[in-house]
């Protein structure tokens, strides 16, 4: 319990909080903080578990006050694959690394959501035709989710960077 009570622990927490509050807020189509949440969860949250929990749990919370939809699942799935490619990066977050899993995990985004649509809608013909036009058609969503995921992982990744480096009591602890 000791590891959940320290400054670092709770300095990500609270950035993880206020990212997912402002998912409540008014916003462009998936413009929103929570692929930068996961990607973040995955990266500094040591308890893997937890990594995955919280982010889906905010995902969750804030789905039950705005609204559940359709094919739900293949957007929580998408938040675990972040949370994976954060975890990926763990023993080594940069700017370069974090930029990387931050495109990989909006490109995953897009291809799994569009893929299940595609499959499970009815809305498009069950042939490659059809599943490039879904593809095409969700290019203008694509770009907020690029958008929202760079802005809300720099605040994220970038708050805690410079958290770490003025307060040194936020560096991790070497074992």
């Amino acid at each position: 319990m000791k590891n959940f009570l320290n400054s670092r622990f709770l300095l990500i927490i609270g950035l993880i909080l206020f990212a997912a509050f402002s998912r409540l807020l008014p916003h462009p189509n998936n413009f929103t903080p929570l692929m930068a949440i996961s990607l973040f969860t995955g990266a500094f949250i040591s308890d893997r578990r937890l990594a995955f929990v919280l982010p889906l749990t905010a995902m969750l919370i804030s789905d039950a006050i705005i609204g559940f939809y359709p094919f739900a699942y293949a957007i929580y799935l998408s938040f675990g694959v972040a949370v994976v490619l954060g975890i990926t990066i763990s023993k080594k977050v940069n700017l370069i690394n974090v930029i990387a899993v931050s495109f990989a995990s909006s490109i995953s985004f897009f291809i799994l959501t569009n893929f299940v649509y595609w499959l499970a809608s009815g809305g498009y013909p069950m042939n490659l035709a059809g599943l490039a036009d879904c593809y095409i058609k969700a290019i203008p969503f694509y770009r907020n989710m690029i958008a929202g995921d760079g802005i809300y992982v720099f605040v994220l990744f970038g708050a805690f960077a410079l958290a770490e480096k003025f307060v040194p009591a936020l560096q991790k602890v070497k074992n």
